[in-house]
Parts: structure tokens; C-alpha cells; sequence
């Protein structure tokens, strides 16, 4: 039995572990860890890669989207508009301000905010008043929108920026997923007020540990989150804001220096395993069976994540842990129906799309380090899968 996990970060680290452990050394020989040259170096070239003019180094993606909240002057009495499938961390830092989530439905085949949703909610459940849009039902003050760029696909931009504009609302991409991703040929981060990347370890640029980054093109903006991820102080011990601790750590900088480097070579080994995957379910004739990621046209697919539609996920997922390939749900339980967020009153059919794709998505390994082997053993065993079920049907 060929062993799939759903990742192997050992098979990455063994690429470039000549490169990273001297550096990792340096740092420890200069006893600099807060805030040295790799931060800034780092700053400047992941600002580079996601083409904007500023990055800002961050604790982690969540404390990134944290720290953007926080410089829009994010409060009580604010909405921000986003989806409800999501990790956690997308509207859990908007009610940590004490602001408002509101969500809108998601597109079935992107999985991302629909424009199309949100514009029914602004035509249906908002009025301007006092040049604000306002949510009729509860008197708050809609002050973004916070698309996020699902699984490392774009949400779809362009009517999103429109209704932006429209309303004076401010955009804060999510792009945990997403370094690298482009919609109609520009990267994301750049295209809202701000952008938010993750590190974690698991992502297509993974630190050592937890680390974020901010992008923004908007100078005023990225002097802001400077001075809020030191609590607020410039100079040091003097406080015209309150901020907080979200520092990234000059050893993370260090390694995702490396790493970077590496970044697109990782990326398009994942695009060519999703390309491997869409030939072969095609192949053997699946498409009624399993529904494989559809990459928009208007973009860069990255795939920190390929997930696919089934009907019997569960099941499925069961018969391929059993087999010792490795998959994960993304996401189980969508948030509006989440025990925290009960207090926003959502019910199960509020969302349809978002739960339907709660029950039926599941992530299949995408890691670029794949060996044709492992690529085959997956789809192998998914095609048996659905074999004992069509045996199974054919004989009751």
C-alpha cells in the first residue's frame, strides 16, 4: 500500500535545509531577533512578489487581518461584510473589535463570497443614511468588505471593488491561502485597501511556526500597522494609539526568505498535480461522480488546497484514511452556525451554498513534493471507492 499523506513538509525541508540552517545560525550568532534586516528584507520582497508598495511583518495570518481591522479603525457599531466559509480567524477577528460579521453566501464553484450575494444583501437589507450604508435590521454601519481568496483561487474582484466603491466601503482580502494568486493579471493583496497573508506552516510559503504579513499600497495605512503591531508606540514608550504585540520574529523572516525563493517552483508542482488529478477522474469518466476544482479564467490558481465534491464525503474519506491517504475537510461546520456566532441569529438554510459545500468538500493531497506513484495511488483508490458503491447498488 502506498502511503499518501495529506502533506509532507519533511520532503520540502530536505530541499532546502543546506540553505536555511546557515542562516538560522547567523541569526543566532547576532542575538538579533526582533525586527532585524530579515524582517525588513523580507517586508520588501514579499511586497515585491504580491506587487505592492508596502508589507508589513506580522505574528501571524490571523493577528495579519487583526492588525488591518485595527488600522481601518474597526469598532463597536461597524459591520464588515464576508463569508461564512472560511477558517475561523476571518470573521473571529472582527467580533474580537466588537464589530459585527455579516455574511453573504459564497459561489458554488470558487467557493468564494459571491458578489452576486452581497450586492442582494445591500439591495435588500441596507439603506444609505447619512452618506453610510447602514443594515436596516440592525442600525450598523457597513464599513468593508472582506473577501478571501478560498483553497489559493481569487474571489471574483471586480463587481466586489464595484460595490465598494459604490458605497465607500473599505476591502480587506483575506489571501491566507492565496500568495502568488492573480485575478485578470494582478496579484492579490494589492487589490483591496489591504492585503493578509498567512505563514503557517502548511501553506505554500510556510514558516517554522506562526507569521503573517500585511500588504497595502497606501502609504499612510502601512505607517499605521508599523506603529500598531508595537502597541501603538512611536517612539518607543510613547502611545497615541493602543496596538498590540504582533511582531514577526526575525527567524521566521529568516527561513521564508529562503523559501520564497522557491515559491513559484512549489506552486507550479501543485499545478501540475492538479492538472494530473483533472485528467485523471476525466479519464475514467468521473464527472457525475466527483466534482474537481473549476480555476476561474480570470486568474492564478494556486492550489494550497485541492478540493473536490463528493456526495458520500464522509464515506469516502473513511475508505481513504483506511487505505493511508491522508485528506481533511475544509471547512466541517460553515460559521454562521458556529455556537460562538449564535448570537447573530442565523439558522441551517440561511446559507445553503455554504453548507452544501460544508458536506461535501474534501481537500486531496496537492503537495508539490508528490511522486507520480502517490498521484496514482490516490486516484486509484478514489475510482475503488466508487466501484464497491456502483457493486453494491447493482446488487441490492
Amino acid at each position: 500500500m502506498t502511503n499518501v499523506p495529506l502533506l509532507d513538509l519533511k520532503a520540502q525541508y530536505a530541499q532546502i535545509r543546506s540553505e536555511v540552517m546557515p542562516i538560522i545560525e547567523q541569526v543566532c550568532a547576532s542575538q538579533r531577533f526582533i525586527l532585524g534586516e530579515h524582517v525588513l528584507a523580507l517586508e520588501a520582497e514579499v511586497a515585491r512578489y504580491c506587487a505592492s508598495s508596502a508589507g508589513i511583518g506580522v505574528s501571524s495570518g490571523t493577528d495579519a487581518l487583526l492588525l488591518a481591522l485595527m488600522a481601518l479603525e474597526v469598532g463597536a457599531g461597524d459591520e464588515i461584510i464576508t463569508s461564512p466559509f472560511t477558517f475561523f480567524a476571518t470573521a473571529g477577528t472582527i467580533a474580537r473589535l466588537g464589530a459585527r460579521p455579516v455574511f453573504c453566501d459564497i459561489d458554488p464553484v470558487s467557493f468564494n463570497l459571491s458578489p452576486a450575494a452581497v450586492q442582494d444583501f445591500v439591495d435588500r437589507q441596507c439603506h444609505v443614511q447619512g452618506g453610510e450604508l447602514r443594515n436596516r435590521a440592525t442600525g450598523g454601519r457597513i464599513k468593508a468588505l472582506m473577501p478571501v481568496h478560498l483553497y489559493g483561487q481569487s474571489a471574483d474582484m471586480q463587481p466586489l471593488m464595484a460595490i465598494a466603491k459604490a458605497h465607500r466601503l473599505k476591502v480587506i482580502e483575506d489571501a491566507a491561502q492565496a500568495i502568488g494568486t492573480e485575478y485578470q493579471g494582478t496579484r492579490v493583496g494589492s487589490i483591496g485597501d489591504i492585503g493578509c497573508f498567512s505563514f503557517f506552516p502548511s501553506k505554500n510559503l510556510g514558516a517554522f511556526g506562526d507569521a503573517g504579513l500585511c500588504t497595502t499600497n497606501d502609504a499612510q495605512l502601512a505607517e499605521s500597522m508599523r506603529v500598531m503591531r508595537v502597541h501603538g508606540g512611536k517612539p518607543k514608550y510613547f502611545h497615541s494609539v493602543i496596538g498590540g504585540n504582533f511582531r514577526i520574529d526575525e527567524l521566521q523572516a529568516a527561513v521564508l526568505r529562503v523559501k520564497l525563493k522557491y515559491l513559484d517552483g512549489w506552486t507550479e508542482g501543485r499545478q501540475r498535480n492538479a492538472a494530473f488529478y483533472d485528467a485523471a477522474f476525466a479519464a475514467a469518466g468521473m464527472g457525475n461522480r466527483i466534482v474537481t476544482p473549476q480555476a476561474a479564467g480570470h486568474g492564478r490558481h494556486i492550489f494550497n488546497q485541492y478540493v473536490v465534491r463528493v456526495a458520500n464525503r464522509d464515506a469516502l474519506r473513511d475508505f481513504l484514511t483506511a487505505r493511508g491517504i491522508g485528506t481533511e475537510i475544509y471547512y466541517p461546520v460553515p460559521l454562521h452556525l458556529q455556537q460562538c456566532f449564535a448570537y447573530l441569529k442565523h439558522a441551517p438554510g440561511d446559507f445553503p451554498e455554504s453548507e452544501r459545500a460544508a458536506r461535501e468538500t474534501l481537500a486531496l493531497p496537492i503537495y508539490p513534493e508528490l511522486t507520480r506513484e502517490q498521484l496514482e495511488a490516490v486516484v486509484a483508490a478514489i475510482l475503488e471507492f466508487h466501484a464497491a458503491g456502483q457493486r453494491r447498488v447493482l446488487s441490492s
